[in-house]
C-alpha cells in the first residue's frame, strides 16, 4: 500500500488526510481566504503541522452553479502557490485541475499528485497525466458543476458510479497510466442527491475491487448541512464540524485511504483512532 508520487511516497496502510488549500475566490467553503501567495502558504504550513499528509491545491471552484475558468487564469493562481509549498515544505502536494497545460506545469511545478473531478476526460489530459509519471485521482461526476445539481438521477447509484470508474481506469490504462498510479473518487456532492451519497458512503468499501485506493471528499458538503438540518433549514457551511468528521470516520472504516478535508486537525486525530482500530481488525 505504497503509493509512489513523484519523489516522495505516501504510505496508505492507514488513512491519509489530504488538506483542502482553495486558491480560488468563490470556493463554497473558503473562497477568497488563501488567494494571496502569503496566505495560502501559512495555511499549508498550518494544515501540515495539524497532521496533513497532502495539500490539494485548487485554482478552480467546482462547487455546484460554479462557472469554468480560463487556462491562464487557473495557471496564475495554482503554480505559484505549487512552487512556493514545494520549495518551503516537506509534504506531499496535490493538484486538483482538469486541464491538461495545468497538469504539465503543476508536475514541472514540483506537485506530486494530479486529482482530476472529471477523470481526465478533457481533450489531451490523460495525455498529460499520462506523461507526468505521477498519481492521478479520476473522480465521478453526473453533468458540469455549472448544472450537476440539477435534478440528478441514476439506474442505481453505485453501479452507475462504479461502472464508470471501471472505464475510465480502463481508457488511462490504454493511455499509458499504469493501474498503481491510479486512484478512484466516487464524487460525493458531484451530481449526486443526498440519498445518492448516503448509498455511496455505505457501500464504499466495494470499490476496493477496482484494484486502486479509493479517496473521498465529503468535508462541509451540503449533504452535511442536509442531514444535520433543523427548522432553520441546513446547517451553515461554518458549522458542519462534527457531521464532517463523523463522515470521514465512516468512509475510512469503510475501506478510503485518502480523506480530503478542511478541518484537518480534528479528522486527523478521528482517523488516528480508526488506524489503530483497523490495525487490530485487519
Amino acid at each position: 500500500m505504497i503509493l509512489r508520487c513523484g519523489t516522495r511516497t505516501l504510505d496508505l496502510s492507514y488513512p491519509n488526510v489530504m488538506g483542502v488549500l482553495n486558491v480560488t475566490p468563490d470556493s463554497f467553503s473558503d473562497g477568497g481566504r488563501f488567494s494571496a501567495l502569503d496566505d495560502g502558504l501559512k495555511q499549508a504550513e498550518r494544515m501540515l503541522a495539524e497532521g496533513a499528509h497532502i495539500i490539494d491545491v485548487g485554482g478552480e471552484s467546482t462547487r455546484p452553479g460554479a462557472t469554468q475558468v480560463g487556462t491562464q487564469e487557473e495557471l496564475d493562481r495554482v503554480i505559484p502557490m505549487v512552487e512556493a509549498i514545494s520549495s518551503r515544505l516537506d509534504v506531499c502536494i496535490s493538484v486538483d485541475t482538469s486541464s491538461p497545460e495545468v497538469i504539465t506545469n503543476a508536475a514541472r511545478a514540483g506537485a506530486n499528485m494530479l486529482n482530476d473531478v472529471r477523470a481526465l476526460q478533457r481533450e489531451g489530459a490523460v495525455q498529460a497525466a499520462a506523461a507526468t509519471d505521477l498519481p492521478v485521482c479520476l473522480m465521478h461526476m453526473q453533468g458540469q458543476p455549472d448544472t450537476m445539481q440539477n435534478n440528478p438521477n441514476y439506474h442505481q447509484v453505485f453501479d452507475d458510479v462504479y461502472v464508470f470508474l471501471a472505464k475510465r481506469i480502463q481508457a488511462c490504462s490504454q493511455a499509458g497510466i499504469d493501474l498503481s498510479r491510479m486512484l478512484v473518487d466516487p464524487g460525493f456532492g458531484f451530481g449526486k442527491s443526498l440519498d445518492h451519497n448516503l448509498t455511496l458512503l455505505a457501500k464504499l468499501e466495494k470499490l476496493k475491487t477496482l484494484r486502486v485506493p479509493v479517496l473521498v471528499g465529503l468535508s462541509r458538503k451540503s449533504m452535511i448541512g442536509a442531514i444535520l438540518k433543523s427548522d432553520a433549514g441546513d446547517r451553515p457551511v461554518d458549522d458542519r464540524l462534527f457531521g464532517s468528521v463523523s463522515a470521514a470516520v465512516i468512509a475510512a472504516m469503510n475501506g478510503a485511504h485518502i480523506v480530503r478535508v478542511h478541518d484537518v486537525k480534528e479528522t486527523a486525530d478521528a482517523l488516528k483512532v480508526v488506524a489503530a482500530v483497523k490495525r487490530l481488525s485487519d
